[in-house]
């Protein structure tokens, strides 16, 4: 850094921006983004816990809107925007996003269909249960307080968590370079591990794993590879398989229903769009098992109902499901937290460490101000007991003094000086008092009624209880072991407070292959004359009128497992599977034939089911007079494009004739006919039969700058065909040998 004038200061501009990338980073790793490992929350989330607690929203108070409670938590100590705190007091209230939730929601909170929270302005909320967990003894001193954004307020920099809510809750965060993904746990069983671990420091992550075997999601569901949970545990991160609950119903007509009870957690907030994503697979015939799909879900629990057409395997259909659909996903697990300022990647043995450490330094200072207390109280009741003995010569002395100081300093010091008593002996014993000034505080403010027998009696018995408190707390804080019996026996009542069932299954298997299932028919192949196509089934084709047909040039009959052949002039040949070709009615319009195949900037020549191809032979002509007859069996391929002719520079296919065997066996002849009028015919035995991958032979000599325009295979004996719409005659294309010059066609 050097200073060029008193204003201005030279910096590098590379190490600047590093310095100032770095800054950023790290406030968002640490100040926004990352759980606390103590109290497993969010600076966001300890804000609006700590803004509701001091409105005094406890579980027993009425709700308080939330707008209010959102512009507490953005005045005070969050200045980040209304709609981030709103959406971080949402997700508080979602008891399908955490086991224990934080914010007791009255109003639109949402739903797990993924429906959106109404306006802050709407909703109302207070503190829950669990978060109480999180807020109790606040007022004791435990946690360290520090200054808000702009220093005006004092706030909690960790909140006084007597529950491991990292682990129970989870969370989830994005932070620069890195995020945190901790599933939310069983209440009872994390409270069980950690008992076990202050029962046994030294406990292995397998040990452990007989408390907590695993997450227990809010949505239920199954984690699959639960061999998997072992090494997460260990290493901090992994992933884990979760996937729905199933169960099979008899539906009506005799077909099956899966119905989905249970749902995985990554799809919590989100079922509305895992029910259209199986809409969607049903309609676009992915699944041709599928009948019908609707969502029966209520406020009794989620039912997802997918109805199975008949004798369809319905073990295949969920393989398929699981694959293609949310019904089973993904669960990364990242165990990143932040401590001491630091985000650290933790195993779940230093998380369950950590919360015992933070225990301890919560109930140490909880006991050490329990102790404190007790102490003041002690010293006060023994003032007063003290008091009682000589109380006729504290109210000589109160009656004697002219000001409270001075009844005091009587009091503390035996200060007599000025203070009218009623006889020497009096005066001499008021000499020899020496209460403290917190006994005489307690004895100035002391009502008349505590003279009364009773109230003495209670004095004294007040007294023996504190010493004996004052006696166990200070075991406590002198034995580990007394300690840890504490924190113990408040786990287990928060065990029993917050106690539920396990909801996710745990399981090992292995995913099978969805077989595709099909139940072989006839279909009819439609496409019109710009090239737009559809299928119909059998029994609808029949019901078509001829006139309705006659609008398609192109018919193919083909089974609903075949596919679909296209030749073009470019020498291509696509295939298309008929079950992408859409199934429609016949007054629907289809897909073009160009959006299923990607033809690009092509003549189609020829439309044939791979069957009649597979059984046929190809004739192919160019424009450049060559021919060629190929074995349909050339064409069996798994591809989508191959080349189906070999073509020299400049020509193109100007026909693609399927012929069959009945074809052959009439003895054919090949009928070739120019752009300039020329002709010839010749017998189909002339054509060599070649590889698809050759050019061709000559079939006709041309004329330069004449070309092919027409080629058809017709049987000798036919006396007519169709050129251009118009009916010519067969019998004037003279009969010569292939290769020779066509003559002038009088058709």
């Amino acid at each position: 850094m050097v200073k060029h004038s008193e204003n201005i200061i030279a910096l590098d501009f590379s190490e600047e921006m590093k310095n100032s990338y770095r800054d950023y980073a790290m406030s968002v790793i640490i100040a926004r983004a990352l759980p606390d490992v103590r109290d497993g929350l969010k600076p966001v989330q300890r804000r609006i816990l700590y803004s509701m607690s001091e409105l005094g929203l406890s579980p027993d108070k009425p709700h308080r809107k939330s707008a209010r409670i959102v512009g507490d938590t953005m005045g005070k100590y969050h200045p980040h925007g209304d709609s981030s705190i709103y959406d971080a007091l949402v997700r508080m209230t979602e008891d399908y996003s955490l086991s224990i939730p934080l914010v007791d929601g009255h109003g639109n909170f949402g739903s797990i269909d993924g429906d959106g929270a109404a306006a802050m302005r709407y909703t109302e909320a207070r503190l829950s249960k669990g978060a109480m967990t999180l807020l109790d003894n606040l007022d004791k001193g435990l946690v360290p307080f520090g200054p808000n954004f702009d220093e005006s307020e004092k706030e909690p920099l960790v909140l006084p968590a007597m529950i491991p809510n990292l682990l129970i809750n989870g969370t989830t965060g994005i932070a620069v370079g890195m995020a945190t993904n901790i599933p939310p746990h069983n209440a009872s069983e994390v409270i069980d591990g950690v008992i076990a671990y202050m029962d046994k420091p030294d406990i292995t992550t397998t040990q452990l794993m007989k408390y907590i075997p695993a997450p227990d999601f809010p949505t239920g569901g199954s984690i699959i590879n639960q061999e998997a949970i072992e090494d997460i545990y260990e290493f901090g991160e992994g992933k884990l398989k979760v996937r729905a609950k199933t169960e099979i119903e008899i539906g009506d007509n005799g077909r099956k229903n899966i119905v989905v009870t249970e749902i995985p957690y990554t799809v919590a907030g989100n079922k509305t769009k895992l029910v259209e994503a199986l809409v969607g697979l049903m309609k676009d015939k992915v699944f041709d098992e599928i009948f019908d799909v609707r969502d029966e879900s209520s406020k009794e629990g989620i039912r997802i109902v997918i109805e199975v057409k008949k004798d369809r395997d319905i073990t295949n259909l969920l393989n398929g499901l699981y694959k293609k659909t949310a019904l089973e996903d993904t669960y990364s697990v990242n165990l990143l937290a932040v401590k001491d300022q630091q985000p650290i990647t933790f195993s779940l043995k230093r998380i369950i460490e950590e919360f015992v450490f933070f225990q301890e330094e919560l109930y140490t200072k909880e006991y050490e101000h329990l102790l404190e207390k007790a102490n003041n109280r002690l010293e006060i009741v023994e003032g007063l007991i003290k008091a009682t003995d000589v109380i006729d010569l504290i109210i000589e002395i109160l009656r004697g003094s002219n000001s409270i100081r001075q009844a005091k300093d009587c009091l503390i010091y035996g200060n007599t000086t000025d203070i009218t008593f009623k006889s020497e002996k009096s005066k001499k014993q008021a000499s020899t008092l020496k209460f403290t000034e917190r006994q005489s505080d307690a004895i100035l403010a002391m009502p008349l009624s505590k003279l009364i027998g009773l109230e003495i009696l209670k004095l004294h018995e007040e007294q023996g209880n504190l010493t004996e408190n004052i006696e166990g707390y200070k075991l406590v804080l002198g034995d580990k072991t007394e300690l840890y019996k504490v924190i113990k026996t408040r786990l287990r009542s928060y065990k029993k407070l917050f106690q539920s069932p396990r909801r996710t299954l745990l399981e090992t298997i292995e995913n099978k292959e969805y077989v595709e299932e099909f139940k072989e028919e006839d279909i009819y192949v439609l496409i019109d004359k710009f090239g737009y196509t559809k299928s119909l089934d059998a029994s609808s084709y029949t019901r078509v009128s001829e006139d309705t047909l006659a609008e398609y040039p192109h018919i193919i009959c083909m089974k609903n497992t075949d596919k679909l052949c296209i030749f073009t002039d470019k020498g291509n040949m696509y295939q298309v599977k008929a079950a992408q070709i859409p199934k429609c009615k016949i007054k629907d319009k289809g897909s073009l034939i160009q959006t299923l195949c990607k033809v690009e900037r092509e003549d189609i020549l020829l439309y044939i089911s791979f069957q009649d191809l597979f059984n046929s032979q190809l004739l192919f002509a160019t424009k450049n007079g060559l021919v060629k007859k190929v074995s349909g069996i050339e064409f069996e391929t798994i591809r989508s494009l191959i080349s189906s002719t070999k073509l020299e520079e400049g020509d193109t296919l100007v026909s693609v004739i399927p012929l069959s065997e009945h074809d052959i066996k009439s003895e054919p002849k090949v009928i070739m006919i120019t752009e300039k009028g020329l002709s010839l015919g010749y017998a189909l035995d002339d054509v060599s039969d070649l590889k698809k991958a050759s050019k061709g032979v000559k079939g006709i000599t041309l004329d330069k700058n004449d070309a092919v325009h027409y080629v058809t295979v017709l049987p000798d004996s036919t006396e007519t065909f169709l050129l251009n719409g118009k009916e010519c005659s067969a019998k004037k294309v003279r009969k010569r040998s292939r290769g020779a010059k066509g003559q002038k066609a009088t058709l």
